[in-house]
């Protein structure tokens, strides 16, 4: 059985997969233990830093405030319990490994690199020396892992092949599973939950709701978070009586208020990193129950598949079609419902974490 520390600022309130990973290698019979001073920062806040780099110091500052109190818990927990087997880095972890890199000397590290820092600046708009510098920062967290997690191939193949690597899906906490055995579907209702930025697509399923508006279907839709493109949406929908806004709903009720629904949108961008993810609000719809319809890409489609139905990515006139066959067929939803059920039984925290288990086991 590994001895595990899940190590850095990663918070589990706003990202999710850190948690995913923690609940399934104990299902797996590792031991983890999680030194944590979660990092309060915002997507919103992360966003203007880009385009804002004075703001880095501000981020810089907290970081070290945070270091310091990690780096302290650290010592005192090797000093009580000694040497872990492995160090866990989440989700968001570019700093936190080379603080882990510096302190646990000799002791394998395993960083969850979800996301490239300087492929996620370019897809929100960022252009030359800023881009350069995130994928420095990407290589020098890289180089002080010893295996680097990705969520796709697509993005497993963005790292060298020196790069020790394993790709583990994103997968949904068992809190998703179990409102999605409690769920009460409304009929034809549709939800979208995330954080407006471009990957998403949001403009698409306004444009696509605005198709069906105009052809006199006006389904109950709830739009779940806000971000970048929030304004541009809420300008095309915020007539539509039927759509209705919500800026944010606590972690430990999105499962229900999501499971409360019959349809959940993915998501439908073109951008080069819209090609490359599974976002997590898809495998988490599919463990709710609901009918997902989400971006017709190659992960997508070879991991989803089966459990979702797929659109041309940036086509709002396929998603309002997909919608509409969706609305007006219940044995459709009804099928399209069971189908997410029966796939997303297969990215459950146990499951997806089983190989990782024994990979870290051997390193």
């Amino acid at each position: 059985m590994s001895n595990i520390l899940a190590f850095g600022t990663y918070n589990t309130r706003k990202h999710p997969r850190v948690g995913i990973l923690i609940e399934g290698l104990r299902c797996n019979g590792c031991q983890v233990t999680e030194i944590n001073r979660p990092l309060t920062l915002s997507t919103a806040d992360r966003v203007a830093m880009l385009q804002q780099p004075w703001k880095v110091f501000g981020l810089i500052k907290t970081l070290a405030v945070l270091w310091y109190q990690l780096s302290r818990e650290a010592k005192a927990w090797m000093r009580a319990n000694n040497r872990p087997d492995a160090i866990l880095v989440g989700y968001m972890g570019h700093f936190d490994v080379l603080l882990a890199h510096h302190l646990f000397r000799g002791i394998p590290i395993v960083l969850d690199h979800l996301i490239f820092a300087g492929d996620t600046a370019k897809d929100r708009g960022a252009k030359g020396f800023k881009v350069k510098l995130l994928n420095r920062l990407d290589r020098l967290a890289l180089d002080a892992a010893t295996l680097v997690l990705t969520d796709t191939e697509e993005h497993q193949s963005m790292l060298k092949d020196t790069d020790r690597s394993l790709v583990v899906p994103v997968g949904a906490q068992q809190q998703w599973y179990d409102a999605g055995k409690h769920s009460t579907h409304t009929s034809g209702d549709i939800i979208f939950f995330g954080l407006y930025t471009p990957l998403q697509g949001v403009p698409v399923i306004a444009d696509a709701l605005l198709i069906l508006n105009a052809e006199g279907i006006h389904p109950h839709v709830t739009l779940i978070g806000k971000g970048q493109d929030y304004e541009q949406v809420w300008n095309k929908l915020h007539k539509l009586p039927e759509v209705h806004f919500i800026d944010w709903v606590d972690p430990e009720q999105l499962p229900e208020a999501v499971a409360s629904n019959s349809i959940a949108l993915g998501i439908f961008s073109t951008t080069a990193k819209g090609m490359r993810v599974i976002p997590n609000k898809v495998y988490e719809s599919m463990a709710a129950g609901c009918a997902v319809v989400t971006s017709d890409t190659p992960p997508q489609n070879r991991l989803v598949g089966a459990g979702t139905i797929l659109v041309p990515p940036g086509d709002p006139q396929k998603l309002a079609a997909a919608l509409r066959v969706l609305l007006s067929d219940a044995s459709a939803r009804d099928h399209a419902m069971r189908a997410a059920r029966a796939t997303g039984a297969k990215y459950s925290a146990r499951r997806i974490t089983a190989q990782l288990s024994k990979t870290i086991e051997n390193l």
